[in-house]
């Protein structure tokens, strides 16, 4: 079985005899036995710490979990800067949670959560931060600065929260960069191992958004000119 890797602006191909194995497996048999420079990030090998998320024939997977296909071509997450082979960086991705104020503002003490409460957001709080979803996001290709799925999916998970009482300027935050910069393609929710959907979050914080007085901006900047949007009388 052969699968070829991308190491700088190459890819190598490396015959291996493992079968029916992870892809972790497979990488850690060809850095014992044939290549000690192959550079990687693993650590639970369990699908529950991020830390070997990359692509696969162009598809986000953690490589503790994913099976390995004769021709898989392997290469490193996208929108990163790559550290070495399949390393990544993911500084700049993990600081958008900052950005976005993904965390909660208010004191949760004498607030009470019934088990319906923790229901509304329970799948977003299973994100392992992985990145897949920031890696298939095709708005970094013309928006560097976007908050980004799961950056977002938290944002929503402590907007839905009973004990956070000041969600106003969470949703003012995702305002510019944030919400209606997404294209709702889907691509995130496709590729996330926990099955969350930052599609579904953004949708509900745009609704939450409008709740609040927002609108979507390139909607009105399309119809300005001449549909007065822009707030000036039409003749």
């Amino acid at each position: 079985m052969t699968i070829t890797v991308k190491r700088e602006d190459s890819f190598v191909a490396y015959e291996v005899v493992t079968r029916e194995a992870t892809l972790l497996e497979v990488l850690q048999e060809i850095k014992t036995m044939q290549d000690n420079t192959l550079t990687f990030s693993s650590g639970c090998r369990s699908s529950v710490c991020g830390s070997c998320s990359m692509r696969v024939n162009d598809t986000e997977v953690l490589a503790c979990s994913y099976k390995v296909q004769d021709g898989d071509r392997v290469e490193p997450l996208n929108n990163v800067p790559v550290i070495r082979d399949l390393v990544v960086d993911m500084s700049k991705s993990y600081a958008f949670n900052a950005k976005a104020k993904a965390w909660q503002n208010t004191s949760s003490k004498g607030v009470g959560v019934t088990q319906e409460d923790e229901k509304t957001n329970e799948v977003q709080s299973d994100c392992i931060l992985c990145g897949s979803c920031y890696s298939a996001c095709p708005v970094y290709a013309v928006n560097e600065e976007f908050l980004g799925p799961f950056a977002l999916t938290r944002v929503w998970k402590y907007v839905s929260d009973v004990r956070e009482k000041d969600e106003k300027e969470k949703i003012d935050t995702i305002q510019t960069n944030g919400i209606w910069d997404c294209t709702l393609c889907n691509e995130c929710t496709v590729v996330c191992p926990q099955n969350i959907s930052s599609k579904s979050d953004i949708e509900k914080l745009r609704s939450k958004s409008a709740m609040a007085g927002y609108s979507d901006p390139n909607f009105a900047n399309s119809f300005g000119g001449g549909f007065g949007f822009d707030g000036s009388p039409s003749f």
